[in-house]
């Protein structure tokens, strides 16, 4: 069984007001590239991660006049893949939906948002004091994670919830006072979202399910000075800490390390004001205990960084040109 997570830069941009590819040579998103290369290019690597589901973050738009379901499930007829099926959970008001795509054939899978008194829905507000005043603060998702119950044709359950946290880039920030004010705002967002993830997780491990938290956290351990404010990552509360059931991620662990010269790393963009290239990880999937006993296997499809992708030259141009970010697979035996 073959899981994927790939934030798909401006995915959206691909697609017409009725859900059919553009495939022609106007702009995407992504500089450079044009729409249909960037399908094009998308193709080739959806068909060679021939993966069993694929949470998609950064999908295309779904509201009163946009579809994203239909586009997806059109994407897939067109390039014959196995993950033909989408469904889509809590829709918002960005161009980025999270959408799982999965083959009917190997699982089925239902939108399963769940909430108690302590934990509500993600579709809901959390009240957290971010800044020890003792008067909490409403914190929303701007992009509610995808709870999904899933069942592979062997009998397999699983909870799969896709993630894609709060951004900590300060944009649109002017000089450095606001930069630094805007970027701490941003991260004390990023880690109460995370921290309400971590307890939705808490409860799913409590009611003892094989669980996959998978998606783009825009978060890792040390990846910027603000984190020394607050003594840890978002990646690292939803992992778990202390004497609770953790969940794994080998990337996570060898970037918590810190014992190696270089970390692996799932995206690469292009930053002002020289337009060199930052390599950074952003990208995970975590597994509970129950998993880790099914032989699990990670890779991150990096263009350089990943041997066999580097080998095959279509494969290691197509993942330069559909995203900013790269494909994280989990192989397990179902």
């Amino acid at each position: 069984m073959r899981l994927a997570t790939y934030n798909v830069e401006w995915f959206a941009n691909l697609f017409d007001e009725n859900e059919e590819l553009y495939d022609d040579g106007g702009w995407s998103g992504r500089q450079d590239v044009t729409r249909a290369q960037q399908t094009a290019a998308l193709g080739i690597v959806f068909r060679a991660l021939d993966a069993d589901a694929v949470m998609v973050i950064e999908g295309p738009d779904s509201h009163s006049r946009r579809d994203g379901v239909k586009a997806l499930e059109g994407f897939a007829a067109r390039f014959g893949l196995r993950a033909r099926k989408a469904l889509i959970g809590f829709v918002n008001d960005t161009q980025q939906e999270i959408i799982l795509m999965y083959d009917p054939d190997r699982m089925t899978a239902r939108h399963d948002p769940r909430e108690s008194d302590g934990v509500p829905r993600f579709d809901l507000t959390f009240r957290l004091d971010l800044d020890v005043d003792r008067a909490p603060e409403v914190i929303r998702w701007s992009k509610p994670p995808l709870e999904v119950a899933l069942e592979t044709a062997s009998g397999r359950r699983l909870r799969l919830i896709g993630v894609h946290a709060k951004s900590k880039a300060p944009h649109g920030a002017k000089g450095r006072e606001q930069i630094m004010r805007l970027s701490i705002e941003n991260r004390r967002k990023q880690l109460a979202q995370c921290i309400w993830l971590r307890r939705r997780v808490e409860e799913d491990l409590a009611a003892g399910d094989d669980l996959i938290v998978l998606g783009d956290f825009n978060d890792g351990p040390g990846l910027d000075e603000y984190e020394k404010l607050f003594g840890r990552s978002g990646v690292e509360i939803v992992l778990g800490e202390g004497n609770g059931e953790q969940l794994f991620d080998p990337h996570a662990r060898q970037a918590l390390s810190k014992r190696i010269a270089a970390a692996p790393v799932s995206a690469r963009f292009q930053v002002p004001p020289d337009g060199r290239f930052l390599s950074v990880l952003l990208d995970y999937i975590m597994v509970s205990d129950g998993l880790r006993e099914t032989d699990p296997r990670w890779c991150i499809w990096h263009p350089f960084d990943d041997p066999d992708c580097y080998a095959d030259e279509t494969l290691r141009r197509a993942l330069l040109t559909a995203s900013d970010h790269f494909p994280v697979t989990l192989d397990f035996k179902d």
